[in-house]
């Protein structure tokens, strides 16, 4: 046997014994199919303009970079982010249809909803994007200069007082805001944070308790107010607005947003997507961008979301119970 037969045979008896210890060949990993290859989908539960939808066009722009394929976003709003979310639930798990989820859809549905057409269980957290308190405004002519003077005149007039809310999150926050201040507002329910707010400029409703995204560019303008915020202190971006806190209302609230996949999506891919949030959640211009938006920019790991989520969902639907605050 000559010198290159030998090393055939060698090479064989290698990954023969290789198989026989059921470790893979080094073929292995070239045989493994690459990702992405194709457009990446990002949809956002909620009608363009929100939080939400800002921080998925943020994040697709710079994640294309990374990934090296396009990706988009997909707005599919309606019934509190439920058509989007079991949207993505039901998508094929390969990582090519990711859910920029919010607190909304993933913790309050839960806890509001006895029925839901997706589990908690239905997704695979890849990072946190970005927290956020929430903004009372009312309409510029409304004749009330405080929370205080607002809760009165719901007291006063409960037929003609209402707000609006375009998610779970922000329904429930506001009902416990009514428990805790004796306020008699009715929910309305809309299909994104702008709508919301458009309806309190219109006075088709009296106060929205909304994102601190879509809020703050609307205040930029001269016909809504702010009252007060539900974040435990002061936001640099409205520091002449009070905390909750600082009015007596034991309310303090910071709600998220964070991207998720299918079920089941393979864990490299979620790794990879991880890894790619990361790198863009730690560029200088989308920190700025998304703390302009009045958001806290930050990212964690697939594992810590998890927990995160899991227990949220414990305690609002512990409260939701307390409370007999159901939407169904």
């Amino acid at each position: 046997m000559n010198h290159f037969s030998r090393r055939r045979a060698l090479v064989a008896a290698s990954l023969a014994g290789l198989a026989a210890l059921g470790l893979p060949h080094a073929a292995s990993a070239a045989d493994a199919p690459a990702y992405p290859t194709r457009t990446i989908t990002i949809v956002v539960g909620y009608s363009p303009g929100g939080a939400n939808d800002v921080l998925a066009r943020i994040y697709a722009e710079k994640l294309g970079a990374e990934l090296g394929q396009p990706v988009i976003v997909e707005n599919r709003p309606g019934v509190a982010a439920i058509i989007g979310s079991q949207y993505v639930a039901n998508a094929k798990p390969d990582g090519y249809t990711l859910l920029m989820g919010a607190s909304g859809p993933m913790v309050f549905n839960h806890a509001l909803y006895r029925k839901l057409p997706y589990k908690q269980g239905d997704f695979a957290p890849i990072s946190l994007v970005g927290t956020f308190p929430l903004v009372a405004l009312t309409q510029a002519a409304n004749p009330a200069k405080n929370v205080a003077e607002l809760v009165d005149a719901s007291k006063k007039n409960p037929d003609k007082s209402n707000y609006g809310a375009s998610a779970a999150s922000f329904q429930l926050i506001t009902e416990l805001f009514n428990d805790k201040t004796g306020a008699r507002f009715s929910h309305v329910p809309y299909k994104g944070s702008n709508d919301s707010i458009l309806a309190v400029m219109t006075g088709d409703v009296t106060m929205t308790l909304v994102d601190t995204g879509p809020a703050t560019t609307a205040l930029q303008g001269s016909r809504v107010k702010a009252l007060a915020v539900t974040s435990s202190e002061r936001l640099k971006s409205l520091p002449q607005v009070p905390t909750m806190k600082e009015l007596g209302i034991d309310l303090s609230v910071t709600l998220w947003s964070g991207l998720l996949a299918p079920a089941a999506t393979p864990k490299p891919v979620i790794d990879r997507l991880n890894q790619a949030v990361v790198r863009v959640g730690e560029m200088p211009e989308v920190k700025a961008r998304i703390a302009a938006l009045s958001i806290d920019p930050v990212t964690s790991t697939p594992q810590a979301f998890a927990q995160r989520i899991a227990s949220e969902i414990k305690f609002w639907s512990q409260v939701a119970r307390e409370k007999n605050i159901y939407a169904d």
